[in-house]
C-alpha cells in the first residue's frame, strides 16, 4: 500500500487517483476548485467516463479515496505526488507550464520529508528538469522527479489504466524507480512491460506516440479525399492496407478530423518544441493543416447539394463530443461544423448522449438541443453526423425518412453501408466513398 497525492482532478487526475485507490492504495486528490471538490466529497463524479463511477463510489466508501482543496494537508503523508495539471497551448502552440511550475514552487516550501514527484501531465522535453529546479529553490528535504506519461483514451480510460499496454517511467533515481515499480506491479501482472528510461525520453515518448497516431489518422483522411476524386472506395483501401502487420488495422477509419484534449495540443506542442530547438517538423505541420481543413470537409458537399444556399435550412446534427463515450468537446469537429453552417445561414438542432450541457455552456443558444436523436430530425432539410456514438449505428431508417423533409444524410464518420442506404432511397454522402443519390 502506498500513500499517494494527485494534484488536479481532470480526466487524467481523477482516473489516476481512482484506479490507484482500487488497488489498495490510499489516495488524496487535490484541486483548487472548491465547488468541484465539494461535489466529489458528496460522491458526485464531475466527468463522464465509462466504468469510472463504480470505482469512484466504491473507493470513497472504503475510505481509500479522499478530496481536498488544501495542498499542505493533501501531500502531508504522501510518499508519491502526481502532478496531473492542465498544460493548455499558448498562442504560439507551446505548452503552458504555469500550473505545474506553480504547484512545484509551492511543494518546495511545504514538503517535510522525502517525496517522489511525478509529472503525469503531458509536458515538453525538459519539463522534469524545470520542475526539479523549481522545487529545489525552496526544498529542505530530498526528493526525486519522475516522468510518467499517461496513455489513456477517453471513453476507455479506466481499462487503459487498469490494463496498460506499457508503463513508461522516466527517472535517473534508482530509489524512485523502485517505488514506481512497486506501485505499478499490480497493473502489469499479465506481463506487459514497465519501461524505464531517462526523463527526457519519457517526455518525448508521449508526444511522439500521439503525433504518430494523429499522422496516421490524417494520412487516411487524405487517402479518403483522394478516393472520392478517382472513384475508389476508402473502406476497401483501409482493409487492404490494414491487413499488413507493419501498418495495422487501428486508426485507419477516415472521418472529419481528430479533436479532443490530446492530439491537437500535443502535435502543436511538439512542433513548437522543434521550433525552440531550431528543428522543423515538416510532417507534423502538414498534419495540422490537413486536419484543420478536414473538420469542415462536409461543408462544400452540403452547400453543393443545396445549390450554394444554406440560408434558412434546418440541419439536424448527431454528435457533439470529439469522440463517442465522452462528454469532452475540446477541439470537437462538430463545433467547427456548427460554426461553418451557422455562418452560411443554417439553423441547427443537435443531439449528443453526453456532451450537450458542455456545448450549451460554450455556445449557448446558438443552436437548438434535442431530447433524443429523432427529435433533432423533425422538419430538418438534412442530417449531418459528426460523432460515431453507438446509438447512431443502427437507427430506425424508416423513422429518419419520415421525420426529415428529404432523405438526405451527410455522414462524417461512415456509420452506414452505402448499398443499404441506396436500397432505402437516401441521398447519402460520406467520406472517401461514392455518393448514393
Amino acid at each position: 500500500m502506498k500513500k499517494i497525492a494527485v494534484v488536479g482532478t481532470g480526466y487524467v487526475g481523477l482516473v489516476t487517483g481512482t484506479c490507484f485507490a482500487e488497488t489498495g492504495n490510499h489516495v488524496v486528490c487535490i484541486d483548487i476548485d472548491k465547488n468541484k471538490v465539494d461535489k466529489m466529497l458528496n460522491g458526485e463524479i464531475p466527468i463522464y467516463e465509462p466504468n469510472l463511477s463504480v470505482l469512484f463510489e466504491r473507493n470513497i466508501k472504503a475510505n481509500r479515496l479522499k478530496f481536498t482543496t488544501d495542498l499542505v494537508e493533501g501531500i502531508k503523508d504522501a510518499e508519491i505526488i502526481f502532478l496531473a495539471l492542465p498544460t493548455p497551448p499558448g498562442e504560439d502552440g507551446s505548452a503552458d507550464l504555469s500550473y505545474i511550475l506553480g504547484v512545484a514552487e509551492q511543494l518546495g516550501k511545504i514538503m517535510t520529508d522525502y517525496k517522489v514527484i511525478v509529472d503525469k501531465s503531458t509536458v515538453p522535453v525538459g519539463t522534469a528538469e524545470k520542475v526539479h529546479n523549481m522545487i529545489a529553490k525552496n526544498a529542505s528535504v530530498d526528493f526525486d522527479i519522475v516522468s510518467n506519461p499517461e496513455f489513456l483514451r477517453e471513453g476507455f480510460a479506466v481499462d487503459d489504466f487498469m490494463k496498460p499496454d506499457r508503463v513508461v517511467i522516466g527517472s535517473s533515481s534508482e530509489k524512485a524507480q523502485k517505488i514506481m515499480e512497486q506501485l505499478y506491479k499490480p497493473f502489469v501482472r499479465q506481463g506487459n512491460p514497465i519501461l524505464f528510461m531517462d526523463e527526457k525520453s519519457a517526455e518525448l515518448t508521449k508526444y511522439a506516440a500521439n503525433s504518430f497516431l494523429a499522422t496516421k489518422i490524417t494520412f487516411m483522411n487524405e487517402i479518403a479525399n483522394f478516393c472520392e476524386l478517382v472513384g475508389a472506395d476508402v473502406d476497401k483501401v483501409r482493409i487492404g492496407i490494414g491487413s499488413d502487420d507493419r501498418i495495422g488495422k487501428r486508426f485507419l477509419f477516415p472521418g472529419i478530423g481528430y479533436g479532443g484534449s490530446c492530439f491537437p495540443k500535443d502535435v502543436q506542442a511538439l512542433v513548437n518544441s522543434g521550433n525552440e530547438n531550431a528543428f522543423s517538423f515538416e510532417i507534423l505541420k502538414a498534419v495540422m493543416n490537413v486536419n484543420e481543413s478536414q473538420k469542415t470537409i462536409l461543408l462544400p458537399k452540403i452547400k453543393n447539394y443545396f445549390r450554394g444556399n444554406l440560408e434558412g435550412k434546418k440541419i439536424a446534427l448527431w454528435g457533439l463530443a470529439f469522440k463517442p463515450d465522452t462528454d469532452d468537446i475540446r477541439e470537437a469537429p462538430a463545433l467547427y461544423m456548427i460554426d461553418a453552417l451557422t455562418k452560411e445561414g443554417a439553423t441547427i438542432c443537435a443531439y449528443d448522449p453526453e456532451a450537450m450541457k458542455n456545448v450549451e455552456r460554450e455556445i449557448g443558444d446558438k443552436i437548438m438541443y434535442a431530447k433524443d436523436e429523432y427529435e433533432a430530425l423533425i422538419d430538418a432539410d438534412a442530417l449531418v453526423i459528426c460523432t460515431e456514438w453507438g446509438v447512431f449505428r443502427n437507427p430506425d431508417f424508416d423513422r429518419i425518412g419520415e421525420l426529415l423533409k428529404d432523405k438526405v444524410i451527410f455522414d462524417g464518420r461512415n456509420l452506414f453501408d452505402s448499398e443499404e442506404m441506396n436500397e432505402k432511397g437516401f441521398y447519402y454522402n460520406s467520406i472517401g466513398r461514392k455518393t448514393v443519390k
